[in-house]
């Protein structure tokens, strides 16, 4: 019974780092249009899930649109639509407001594309949701407002998933609460891992950002 508990924690697990946005980078490439059941990795389906949402679930896809809005202005929305020379492949296309043209993902800051897959991510579906969240250095090229709405989005998150960040950003860092930091130290050859004391840290936080606690 507990090899079954730990074998279904195991495949519930789905690591992400958007980390390669690289002109030559899968996520900026075509994609075959029915492979978005769950999102890769790296996000090199991307296009593919986002036009399921569109379809499937517009609510979420719409959450998505607005939310890439708040750090780009100038985004209108996604153009999804397979060319007839390829009926079966999609790609991250787009449309800035005020333009009658297309633009296309190799148009994207590294930036806007990685905040893009991470919005995409934490906004899926329940049933689309992993059971476990990983992701690895999710402030990577966004700007501290990016951060401050990434952080917003993670919390949300964890209220429908298990969600776990490893970051080095001290901006992070200070949208949280103690209770949400997990320290890891090494000592002795061995990693340790501590939570703060809320408790204890209060007084310091009304001078200091946690992240210089």
């Amino acid at each position: 019974e507990r090899l079954k508990w730990f074998a279904s924690l195991i495949s519930g697990l789905r690591t992400f780092h958007f980390h390669d946005t690289s002109l030559l980078a899968r996520i900026r490439g075509h994609w075959k249009a029915y492979d978005h059941r769950v999102l890769y990795q790296n996000g090199e389906n991307l296009a593919a899930v986002l036009r399921f949402l569109r379809d499937s679930h517009p609510e979420h896809y719409q959450r998505v649109i607005e939310t890439v809005r708040l750090i780009a202005p100038f985004f209108a929305d996604f153009v999804l639509e397979a060319p007839a020379s390829s009926p079966d492949l999609v790609m991250l296309n787009w449309r800035a407001k005020g333009a009658d043209y297309e633009f296309g993902p190799h148009q994207l800051s590294d930036g806007t594309l990685r905040f893009i897959a991470l919005a995409t991510l934490l906004l899926l579906p329940l049933e689309m949701l992993p059971g476990t969240i990983i992701i690895d250095e999710p402030e990577l090229g966004l700007h501290p407002y990016a951060i401050k709405l990434l952080a917003s989005l993670l919390a949300d998150a964890s209220e429908r998933t298990q969600v776990l960040v490893a970051t080095q950003s001290a901006a992070l860092v200070d949208q949280v609460e103690p209770k949400d930091v997990i320290i890891a130290n090494s000592e002795a050859g061995a990693s340790t891992f501590e939570r703060p004391d809320g408790d204890k840290l209060k007084s310091w936080l009304n001078d200091y950002k946690l992240s210089e606690v």
